[in-house]
């Protein structure tokens, strides 16, 4: 028998919850467009595809042309339509009831529009926990796509994963397809002839290999450099014809293959995501040590072999890893309880698509992809958050004040809250704000990010932004480049909570932080505090009263020294055009500037993008000092600063004050 190989490809198209329009336009233009009418020209090439729900609606919406030849490429047998959950969240950290309705949605909504109920499912991120297998299954996935190395990490060898396994859980099955980590390196990075020799090498005269790929349509265009090399000097176009011309290759979609093949056998994967993302959710120092090892065996030229067994974290551990994450999470979760435990005749879809895109993965998790150090990604999850909270209280009201743990950090947790604001204030000591939630604008102005070290800073010391090898394009896996010159300065970490209302005293050149103890209040909308300061004693309150936060100071015995409070606040235009201070009608400079003012009595943050505004006002003149806070971060197209908050630091001497300091914020 002639020797053959079956190529299952697969391309998985997202973009975040929250994104910009104009970056998924430019997203279409560079590459879902020009993707889609080059193979909608080669009705041969039979391939699998996967837009996530949210894209799907948008491109449905704005490019009904292009997603009409994806259902002309579906009607006639071409393409394969893919699952997943609607919004694309990582399906193990979300409720078992929300995976079956997430994935749900998008089948249902792909079978409306398409025509066909999808069968196979993109597991986002490959993030596998065998926890995922009986949502899939209920659902009616038959099948799902995750890493090779996943299959590595079992004791199974590379040459017998050319075809599809069998796992169980709960009594419900799902088959697996390992997804080949050379095909994911070399497509589209490397020569399409050459890409087509090596597909013809793995073809067999006897078992059906199959040849198999699923990964980021993202690589076919927008990627840097790839929509030169892929469109315009013809990847694309020399990869298909060679492919189709080739007479060992033959092109099928999941669903054939699975229909024509048999399985494996069974097969019980690990929790484990891609190779690259168990060292992004590693903290350092243990991210060093882990790439160190990965270095090493990669000289000794053994790592092929050793790939398996120098496993690192797990997806999870972003939850661990950065507090602001597992605070989203954790909020997530208790609406999805409340959300739950509502009778049928309350719930409405507009609280369950809230819901939905509070689970979207994007803004939870970091590496060269995931948005965490996005603003606006994350400020997408908590206007869902804060939007479905407000109607989840119009159909079912709570208390004023609550207090818990909320994200199981050993210490409690103060939820005031009066239908307008609401505010989240630590009981750790600090008695800090870190969630300051506006109903009527949907928003949270803690929503900022306490950057920790990261594993790639060290590399920002002796990386050098080198050009490609001929030939070939690079692959942001393997090197990085630089968007923005990164000082010294840039990255320093490490400086804690970046909160609203944190206080220091500076005594005699020695800086101390007051440590709070909660005190009787009897004002259900507020929290009292008091600690001790030197010889005296600091006295604390923040309360809500109608749309303001409020926070008083009163000092006893404090002696002498300088009263300091920082304040970090969310603003969406963060240094853009969009966003200013004024005092009275006079524009003071913009959130990406710093603003210094000797006796400051009151202060307006003018903020677009955010569709209000923020009054700051001030009983008692106090200093300010405001400027932009930066975090350096890494993406596929480099390295890069990102505004996070607004910093205002406001201080005084309480001996020369009288009364209580009095700092009231006031939402327009």
């Amino acid at each position: 028998m002639p020797k053959s190989v079956c190529l299952l490809l697969g391309v998985h198209a997202h973009q975040p919850v929250g994104n910009f329009s104009r970056v998924i336009d430019d997203a279409h233009a560079r590459c879902y467009g020009p993707f889609l009418r080059a193979m909608h020209g080669y009705p041969d090439f039979r391939f699998s595809i996967h837009f996530s729900g949210w894209l799907f609606d948008y491109l449905m919406k704005h490019y009904a042309g292009e997603m009409e030849l994806l259902k002309e490429m579906v009607e006639r047998g071409q393409a394969e339509i893919f699952g997943a959950g609607y919004t694309e969240p990582v399906l193990a950290v979300i409720p078992h009831r929300d995976r079956k309705a997430q994935i749900e949605k998008l089948s249902a909504r792909l079978k409306k529009t398409l025509g066909e109920k999808p069968e196979g499912a993109w597991l986002t991120e490959r993030v596998w926990e065998a926890t995922v297998v009986p949502a899939l299954a209920d659902s009616g996935i038959s099948y799902t796509t995750v890493d090779d190395y996943h299959f590595l990490c079992t004791g199974k060898t590379a040459p017998e994963l050319d075809g599809f396994f069998t796992t169980e859980e709960d009594g419900r099955k799902l088959d697996l397809f390992p997804i080949s980590e050379a095909l994911r390196y070399r497509l589209p990075f490397h020569q399409a002839n050459e890409v087509v020799s090596y597909l013809e090498s793995l073809a067999k005269e006897k078992g059906d290999p199959a040849a198999i790929y699923f990964d980021d349509i993202e690589k076919f265009g927008i990627w840097p450099e790839t929509y030169h090399w892929v469109y315009e000097q013809g990847w694309l176009k020399d990869f298909v014809e060679g492919v189709l011309s080739s007479k060992i290759i033959k092109t099928m979609r999941y669903s054939d293959y699975r229909k024509m093949a048999k399985t494996r056998g069974v097969i019980y994967l690990p929790t484990t995501s891609y190779i690259e993302m168990n060292e992004w959710t590693l903290p350092v120092p243990a991210a060093y040590h882990y790439a160190d090892l990965v270095q090493e065996s990669k000289n000794s030229g053994k790592f092929e072999q050793n790939k398996a067994f120098l496993r690192g974290g797990i997806w999870k551990n972003f939850l661990s890893r950065y507090p602001e994450s597992n605070w989203m999470h954790k909020r997530m979760l208790a609406l999805s309880s409340r959300f739950e435990s509502l009778p049928r005749e309350k719930k409405t879809a507009e609280m369950q698509e809230l819901l939905f895109e509070a689970q979207a993965n994007d803004a939870y998790w970091h590496g060269l992809f995931g948005g965490l150090y996005l603003p606006h990604l994350r400020r997408a999850v908590y206007r869902a958050i804060v939007k479905l909270e407000g109607l989840l209280d119009a159909a079912s009201s709570r208390e004023s004040k609550e207090i818990r743990d909320l994200d199981l950090d050993g210490h409690d947790e103060a939820f005031i809250q009066n239908g307008v604001l609401q505010v989240a204030v630590r009981l750790d000591g600090s008695a800090s704000v870190c969630e300051w939630d506006a109903y009527a604008l949907s928003h949270n102005f803690a929503d900022t990010l306490s950057p920790p070290e990261e594993h790639y800073h060290r590399k920002i010391h002796f990386q050098e932004n080198e050009k490609e090898t001929e030939g070939a394009i690079y692959n942001p896996h393997e090197k990085m480049g630089f968007k923005q010159r990164i000082t010294p300065e840039d990255l320093k970490t490490g400086e804690g909570p970046k909160s609203i209302f944190m206080e220091r005293w500076i005594m005699q050149s020695e800086i101390k932080r007051p440590d709070y103890e909660p005190v009787p209040e009897r004002n259900p909308h507020g929290m009292a505090f008091s600690a001790r300061v030197g010889e005296g004693k600091a006295e604390k309150r923040i309360r809500l009263e109608q749309n303001c936060l409020i926070a008083e100071y009163a000092f006893q015995g404090v002696g002498e020294g300088t009263f300091c409070v920082e304040i970090n606040l969310a603003m969406p235009s963060c240094d853009g055009p969009a966003g200013r201070y004024r005092i009275g009608d006079d524009i003071m400079g913009g959130f990406g500037q710093e603003l210094t003012i000797q006796d400051l009595r009151s202060l307006t943050l003018e903020d677009d993008v955010l569709g209000g505004m923020l009054h700051i006002h001030l009983e008692q003149g106090m200093g300010c000092y405001a400027r932009p806070f930066y975090s350096v971060s890494q993406s596929e197209a480099g390295f890069e600063k990102i505004m996070q908050a607004v910093t205002i630091s406001l201080s005084c001497r309480p001996e020369s004050l009288s009364g209580v300091v009095s700092i009231r914020f006031e939402v327009d």
